[in-house]
C-alpha cells in the first residue's frame, strides 16, 4: 500500500474550453478599453485643434460683407437686438473693394442691447479720431472678444452710457469690431462725436507700438469709409489727445499715425 498524494483531477474538455473562453473575454475587453481611450484622446486632440483654430483664426481672411447697422433691424424704439444682423446691401451696391479686412458683429462678440435709441450719424463726416482702450493687450479673436464686452459692460454699467461709445474698436488679431457701426453717433469724443467715426486700438500704446497688420486694418477700414460715402474723402485724422484731455492713443500710436497724410496738427 503506498501513501502518496491525491492525483490531481485532468481537465476536461469543458474546463479548457471554459478557461479559454474567459481569456478571450479578458483579450476582447482591453482590446474595448484601449480603443475607447484612443477614441476619447482623438475626440479631444480634434477639440482642441478646433478650438486653437477659432482662437488664432486670422482676421486677414477676405470678408463677405461690409456691416452696419440696419434700420430693418432696430424695433420700434430703433434700439438694436441683441440678435440682430447687419446689413451690407449698401456697401455692396457700391462694390467697394473688402480686401481682407475681417468685421466682428456685434452679435459675434455678445453685443447688449443699447439702452436707448441711437442717434443717427450725418455723412460723410469730417474726422476720424484715433484712441486706445487703455486696457490689457488681445491677440486673438476669443481675448478680443473678451475685451470688447469688457468694454462696453465698463461703459454702459460704470457710466450710464447708452452703449459702448466707439464706433469700431481694433484688436492684436487685426479684426475690426463693430461698436455703434457707421451710421451711429458714437460717445468717444465730447463735441466732435456727431462729427465723426471713433476707432479705438483695444490695449495701452504708451510705449507698445500697434503691429503693422493693426495699422493696415486702420487703413483698410477708413478707406472703406471714404469709399462708401461715411467719411469725407478729405477727412482730418486726429489723435484723441488732440481733441481731449487725455494721453490716449498712447505715445507709440499716436507717434505713427502723426506720419499718416490726413493727419492734421489741428482739428
Amino acid at each position: 500500500m503506498s501513501y502518496g498524494l491525491p492525483r490531481k483531477k485532468p481537465a476536461s474538455d469543458a474546463d479548457l474550453s471554459k478557461g479559454l473562453g474567459t481569456q478571450w473575454r479578458a483579450i476582447l475587453f482591453a482590446w474595448k478599453m484601449l480603443a475607447l481611450t484612443l477614441g476619447i484622446f482623438l475626440f479631444g486632440a480634434v477639440i482642441t485643434i478646433l478650438v486653437l483654430l477659432l482662437q488664432h483664426s486670422s482676421c486677414s481672411a477676405p470678408s463677405s460683407a461690409v456691416p452696419q447697422f440696419s434700420n430693418s433691424s432696430m424695433d420700434s424704439d430703433g434700439l438694436i437686438p441683441v440678435t440682430s444682423s447687419f446689413s451690407d446691401s449698401a456697401m455692396n451696391g457700391n462694390g467697394l473693394p473688402f480686401n481682407d479686412l475681417r468685421f466682428v458683429t456685434r452679435d459675434e462678440w455678445g453685443g447688449a442691447l443699447p439702452t436707448e435709441r441711437l442717434e443717427e450719424l450725418k455723412h460723410p463726416v469730417p474726422y476720424v479720431i484715433i484712441s486706445h482702450t487703455a486696457t490689457d493687450f488681445c491677440d486673438t479673436q476669443s481675448t478680443c472678444t473678451f475685451r470688447v464686452r469688457f468694454a462696453q459692460t465698463f461703459h454702459m454699467e460704470s457710466r450710464n452710457w447708452s452703449d459702448i461709445t466707439y464706433n469700431f474698436l481694433i484688436g492684436g488679431d487685426a479684426c475690426a469690431y463693430i461698436g455703434r457701426g457707421w451710421d451711429h453717433v458714437g460717445a468717444h469724443t465730447y463735441g466732435y462725436n456727431t462729427r465723426s467715426i471713433g476707432i479705438s486700438f483695444i490695449g495701452t500704446y504708451n510705449t507698445v507700438a500697434p503691429s503693422d497688420h493693426q495699422m493696415h486694418a486702420l487703413e483698410q477700414l477708413i478707406e472703406i469709409g471714404v469709399k462708401s460715402g461715411k467719411i469725407a474723402a478729405d477727412y482730418k485724422l486726429l489723435g484723441h489727445r488732440q481733441v481731449s484731455k487725455t494721453l490716449s492713443p498712447g505715445d507709440a500710436l499716436y507717434n505713427i499715425i502723426k506720419t499718416w497724410p490726413h493727419w492734421s496738427p489741428t482739428p
